[in-house]
């Protein structure tokens, strides 16, 4: 009988061990899935924001009607199924150059719609660029988890697979070029 305890014990003790790190993983993997959703969140709220601020400035700035095509045929690529992060970053960059572009007329910066519009992007996007640096932490979380031993075992074991990091896309990683 003791020789059985002596058995059991040591098995009951790895079996928590294993369950423990199983729902670590699941936790972590979780938390990935859960901080990339709160990117898509804001996005979509930014999303929603474009056309009412491509309207006010179509008002005033009629001649810019390319930047405006630009923008909105942007908005229409990141509204298609299985829009990639790169066509967001587009998107991004257009509405800048909107926003750089619509400063140039006085009558607009003083018109309180825009600016409230303006405002509102400009607090969307560094929401955008909390829940990405949110995501790409809970993803080293994950990473670190299933790369570090002895969970590696178990990540290993249960297919855990390693999550991709949120990275700029290349035309971010130079400077706006902002043309009047």
């Amino acid at each position: 009988m003791e020789s059985l305890l002596l058995l059991v014990i040591p098995l009951v003790i790895l079996l928590l061990v294993v369950v423990m790190m199983y729902n670590t993983l699941v936790n972590r993997r979780n938390q990935v899935r859960y901080a990339f959703s709160c990117i898509d969140v804001q996005l979509k709220r930014r999303f929603d924001l474009i056309p009412n601020l491509v309207e006010t400035v179509k008002g005033y700035a009629t001649h810019e009607s390319d930047l405006l095509q630009a923008v909105t045929a942007a908005r229409a690529n990141v509204a298609q199924p299985g829009a990639s992060w790169t066509q967001e970053e587009m998107l991004q960059q257009q509405v800048q150059l909107l926003i750089a572009r619509a400063e140039a007329y006085p009558d607009l910066k003083a018109n309180q719609q825009f600016l409230m519009l303006q405002r509102q992007l400009s607090e969307c996007e560094e929401q955008i660029a909390a829940a990405r640096r949110a995501y790409n932490a809970s993803v080293m979380d994950y990473q670190n988890s299933i790369g570090m031993f002895p969970s590696s075992i178990i990540a290993s074991i249960f297919q855990f697979q390693p999550m991709p990091s949120f990275e700029a896309a290349v035309a971010e990683r130079h400077p706006v070029d902002v043309k009047f």
